[in-house]
């Protein structure tokens, strides 16, 4: 599982015309499903991103989480993240989880985050949005945990 982290001071995903997600202060958060994740993956993956110190202390120094600031997050599914961009001029998306598994894993971790957190909004799944944030900072990580190394060959 990947997540591109972005601490923001806004962010919203509309679709069709309509605001389907938004937060203030906190991290949006693109989410995608490699082949071979699952829920364990998915699991690991939500809390280091629940822990993963992007806001400042009283000091100014990344020691908080969005845990600690009660933030809001934002899960925006996000299959181009798997992309295999090592040859040629177009993307492959191999490595991205099929579909189906790929709804399953983001529903499955926005509900954990749900359970887990007390401010989550999302996306939508195959949907074509549009996201608007403010990169507070500009502050932005990559967090991945892997999937099986048997799955991905």
């Amino acid at each position: 599982m990947i997540a591109l982290i972005q601490r923001v001071s806004h962010a919203s995903v509309v679709v069709d015309a309509m605001t389907v997600g938004a937060i203030n202060t906190g991290l949006m958060v693109l989410v995608c499903a490699e082949r071979g994740d699952t829920e364990k993956q998915a699991n690991a993956l939500l809390t280091k991103l629940l822990a993963y110190r992007v806001f400042g202390d009283d000091a100014g120094k990344m020691n908080r989480s969005v845990t600690d600031v009660s933030g809001g997050l934002l899960l925006v599914p996000q299959f181009t993240l798997a992309a295999d961009t090592n040859s040629g001029t177009r993307p492959s998306f191999t490595p991205a989880a099929a579909p189906q598994d790929g709804h399953r894993l983001f529903s499955y971790f926005v509900r954990q985050a749900q359970a887990r957190h007390s401010q989550v909004a999302t996306g939508l799944f195959g949907a074509n949005m549009q996201v608007t944030l403010t990169n507070d900072g500009p502050v932005t990580f990559w967090l991945q945990i892997k999937p099986p190394a048997a799955a991905c060959n």
